[in-house]
């Protein structure tokens, strides 16, 4: 009997302190999500107001950023189609042309596809030179959510820094 209340005992102080330290882990994780959130920074223009903010956070919340003009710093990854001619979230694909920036929470290549960017093609024939790991300063609107991705309609599109070149083999 007394094998059986220590057994039973025991069994309920692994459980709490699981249940413990899954709830803090949970807690952390929340807790950076919801500072990511607040961390844009307001900055007025003279026509417009935008928010300064992390691709990731439009990413993991695009319906906080929804119909706001934005501001935000990224390395390209290359020009894409992907997105164009969606008919929830209409761009043509004969006005418009889209493109990939990198994500920034990763040392591999990956791009961050769950953010579409569409440039007029107009705009777009300036930056034909643009390159892999270029860094860009990014000012559009977030016109749409579909399918839980943010859909940007980039403004404006600047070169900071050009990506150092490639010695080649």
């Amino acid at each position: 009997m007394k094998i059986s209340k220590y057994i039973k005992s025991v069994c309920i102080s692994v459980f709490a302190c699981a249940l413990l330290t899954t709830s803090t882990a949970y807690y952390s994780k929340v807790s950076a999500q919801t500072q990511a959130v607040k961390q844009p920074v307001q900055t007025t223009n003279a026509q417009t107001q935008a928010l300064s903010v992390a691709p990731l956070s439009i990413v993991n919340s695009p319906k906080v950023y929804l119909n706001k003009n934005i501001v935000m710093k990224a390395k390209f990854d290359k020009f894409s189609t992907l997105g164009l001619d969606y008919k929830p979230a209409y761009k043509s694909s004969e006005d418009y042309i889209s493109f990939l920036i990198k994500r920034d929470d990763t040392s591999f290549n990956i791009p961050l596809s769950e953010m579409k960017l569409f440039l007029k093609r107009d705009k777009a024939e300036k930056f034909i030179d643009l390159k892999t790991n270029d860094e860009i300063e990014i000012k559009g609107k977030v016109f749409s959510d579909a399918l839980g991705d943010a859909w940007v309609e980039v403004n404006e599109l600047t070169i900071t820094k050009k990506a150092p070149e490639e010695a080649k083999k």
